[in-house]
């Protein structure tokens, strides 16, 4: 890490990420290797029982062994916005957790920040839906799923390989280091992709397969659309053809349908 952040191993993870990416694609190795064996073996599995008892399923010991590392592609930052009371602009939809973007901690929310505000929001929506849901003119307006005119699948696959072929297709295109070209070329697939998602989706049954496959494509053209419309570099989000921060940019984005 010398060659990439004065601070070393304490660079930032997004420095990190982009650093491990770029050793993997000069060297083509399959991962990199963090090394701990020069801490104690008691504080290691005092401070990081999780992760040592983790390890040692894959045959690795910690205290003697180096770990195989690959960076992992934090796609989305932010979630559903939502009020203090965690309600969001769809009329009987509330969201609180990872999903939800509140702004109390921040664009960058720490594990343990996250987790209070989970619990703080899911008191208020029960104290608050409890009472709103009441509201019988709002069940009334709901209507009765129809799928009398669908039928059952005769086979699975355009589901499944759909599913893999979006993941493959974030990953190569709309992962740690970004470009235009690439960006594009993830669009042209996701549309592709939900097409023929959405004309399965209308003339065959429901599975919960198909609704998280319907969902993820969603996400995958929110990220992609919002990506290519941030012309510079922040964060986790690292554009090759803009490479800089541009601070005119520092503002949310929000999509709003």
């Amino acid at each position: 890490m010398e060659r990439y952040h004065e601070r070393v191993v304490l660079a930032p993870r997004d420095v990190v990420a982009r650093a491990i990416d770029k050793e993997l694609k000069r060297t083509g190795d399959d991962c990199v290797y963090l090394d701990v064996t020069h801490l104690e073996s008691d504080y290691i599995k005092h401070r990081f029982p999780n992760i040592y008892e983790r390890c040692l399923k894959f045959g690795i010991d910690m205290t003697k062994d180096l770990i195989p590392v690959v960076p992992a592609a934090h796609y989305c930052c932010g979630g559903i916005k939502v009020d203090l009371d965690g309600r969001t602009n769809l009329k009987g939809l509330w969201a609180c957790g990872e999903c939800s973007s509140t702004g109390l901690h921040g664009a960058n929310r720490l594990a343990s920040n996250s987790l209070l505000e989970a619990m703080v929001f899911a008191k208020r929506i029960a104290e608050v839906a409890k009472e709103e849901l009441i509201d019988k003119k709002l069940l009334a307006s709901i209507p009765e799923w129809e799928s009398s005119w669908t039928k059952a699948p005769e086979e699975k696959v355009m589901v499944h390989n759909n599913w893999d072929e979006l993941r493959l297709t974030m990953w190569n295109n709309v992962g740690i280091v970004r470009s235009m070209d690439r960006l594009k070329s993830a669009l042209k697939r996701i549309e592709l992709i939900k097409a023929e998602t959405e004309s399965y989706y209308w003339n065959f049954e429901l599975t919960k397969n198909l609704i998280e496959l319907r969902n993820i494509i969603c996400v995958a053209e929110i990220i992609v659309r919002s990506a290519m419309a941030r012309k510079e570099s922040r964060g986790l989000h690292y554009l090759r053809d803009f490479p800089e921060m541009d601070d005119s940019n520092v503002k949310d984005t929000i999509i709003v349908k």
